[in-house]
């Protein structure tokens, strides 16, 4: 357990950086199509903390993939659900995402719409690599 827990940190710590960039470009772009014209200290830096939190989290749970007892459907059913949770969590909470039935059902229709078709290519491409590391096999 202890190995997973600190892969999991070894892998937020490096893509921590990631939430304030994004966060950076997303004001700016606002910003300068005069969406947002000011933002107050505690918004900046609620926007900065849990977008780094946001991004670390992401990043971390794909540890999940490494814990080998773990079948991959359920892998990836468990990185959906963290992600999901981060994300929704931190958009509520600065306010980008109305607490409300109709907006939230599209965020979730929107993620999971989205989570499927990343997974799905990503499948694709180690379902191809599998089938040239066995047709190499086969060779020998």
């Amino acid at each position: 357990m202890k190995k997973y827990v600190l892969e999991f940190v070894k892998r937020g710590m490096m893509a921590a950086w990631g939430g304030p960039m994004v966060i950076a470009v997303i004001y700016a772009i606002l910003g300068a199509n005069g969406v947002i014209e000011s933002l107050t200290v505690q918004e900046m830096c609620l926007a900065i903390i849990s977008s780094t939190v946001m991004a670390f989290i992401a990043a971390g749970i794909t540890m999940v993939y490494q814990v080998e007892q773990l079948p991959l459907p359920m892998a990836a059913l468990i990185q959906a659900g963290v992600l999901y949770l981060d994300y929704i969590l931190v958009y509520l909470i600065n306010g980008w995402l109305k607490n409300q039935l109709v907006p939230i059902m599209v965020f979730t229709a929107f993620f999971l719409a989205g989570f499927a078709l990343i997974w799905a290519i990503i499948y694709q491409f180690i379902k191809k690599d599998i089938k040239q590391v066995n047709n190499k096999l086969q060779a020998q």
